[in-house]
């Protein structure tokens, strides 16, 4: 919305107010992305400051918070655990995705890059927001079934895929593949069919692992503003011709405004980390991290770096395969050898480590340290090409 009165002083002038359109001068800084992109991030982070008290009063008031024992929990047996996650207010992704989303509607350029972006968040978010109801209001940690989230995830994702090959400005974002340290695109011959199963693997994977990660206080919110960080960057230099150029990147026009989601999610992430961190006053729960992890999908899809997003969420990709390896290794050994053997004391990797004596900050500290470094790396890919 804010974009738009950049272009009040223009049309001013030209309808022959020339005083007036020269006094409000001052609203062309709204055509900037920088700047834009700052008030975006300000923005959500007050925004949420300002929301976090009134959702965790209500939800509080609903009592909509967790009374079984879940993973975290059980992996606090060695006095790693002090604090009991129960009775903590889960759907607290709600004050992000608000956030998120009125910030950017209020900052952003309204382009279709910002419609599929949102919808992911909105369809997401809700699809959390069920499994978050089922699991508070049954008390069942399983919630959902995994089946049903699956199948909205890879109907999304499937959706996208579809939408950007048949869009023709678009296609080139599934029938080319961009990969890290090669500044060349690897083009898909026929209707690109590989294009759009890698498209909708970045979203239900993203969406997945971020979820996985969201296990100890801090931790996915934290991991997912390192990551997004890495992709305020990444969505500027597609959206710049003369850079984009410069680092032999893809030039996505309008990917620019990307830049604006990233810095709003980057806001709303820090507003929730704040009641977040540890002790936790709330827990994004999958109405959260579903969304958050989806939108990282979309985003990396949209500027042509689905790959980058692999290593810049390097922590998020070794939850994941935690979990795949702990999973198939005690069904594969069960039915081999009678009796399910794991690789981990726990699964996701990082109840593993709280098994090991890990005090919950220290992991989620260690983990940080680690998501900087697949940052850094990440990054390196604009260089070393």
């Amino acid at each position: 919305m804010f974009y738009y009165l950049s272009q009040l002083p223009q049309w001013l002038v030209d309808s022959g107010h020339l005083v007036l359109g020269d006094w409000l001068s001052f609203l062309r800084v709204f055509q900037y992305i920088t700047f834009r992109a700052a008030g975006a991030s300000v923005s959500a982070l007050l925004l949420c400051w300002w929301l976090g008290p009134k959702i965790i009063s209500l939800l509080k008031r609903l009592k909509l918070g967790q009374q079984y024992e879940d993973k975290a929990q059980a992996a606090g047996g060695l006095d790693a655990r002090i604090i009991s996650k129960k009775g903590t207010p889960s759907m607290g992704g709600v004050m992000i995705v608000i956030a998120l989303d009125v910030t950017v509607l209020l900052w952003a350029r309204w382009n279709e890059f910002l419609a599929l972006t949102l919808m992911s968040v909105i369809v997401l978010a809700a699809l959390g927001f069920y499994d978050d109801w089922v699991k508070i209001t049954k008390q069942d940690k399983e919630g959902v079934r995994s089946k049903l989230k699956l199948v909205v995830q890879l109907g999304l994702g499937i959706f996208i895929s579809i939408y950007l090959w048949n869009h023709q400005s678009m296609s080139h974002l599934v029938n080319t593949l961009m990969v890290p340290f090669y500044s060349e695109g690897i083009m898909f011959k026929g209707v690109g069919l590989l294009g759009m199963l890698i498209t909708v693997l970045a979203i239900v994977g993203s969406s997945n692992a971020v979820n996985l990660t969201d296990g100890l206080d801090g931790l996915a919110i934290g991991c997912t503003l390192i990551v997004t960080f890495v992709f305020i960057i990444l969505t500027y230099i597609a959206g710049n011709v003369i850079i984009a150029d410069y680092l032999r990147v893809p030039y996505v026009e309008g990917a620019g405004e990307l830049t604006v989601f990233c810095a709003a999610m980057i806001g709303a992430g820090l507003g929730f980390l704040w009641f977040n961190c540890h002790p936790a006053q709330v827990f994004m729960g999958d109405t959260g991290s579903l969304a958050i992890g989806g939108s990282l999908g979309v985003i990396a899809v949209l500027i042509h770096q689905p790959f980058v997003l692999v290593i810049a969420g390097g922590v998020f990709v070794i939850e994941a395969i935690s979990v795949m390896l702990q999973t198939g290794w005690f069904k594969y050994t069960r039915r081999k050898y009678g009796e399910g053997k794991r690789i981990f004391l726990m699964a996701p990797l990082h109840h593993h480590f709280e098994k090991k004596g890990w005090h919950e900050s220290q992991v989620v500290a260690r983990f940080y340290i680690l998501g900087i470094l697949f940052a850094v790396v990440a990054l390196s890919t604009l260089k070393l090409r």
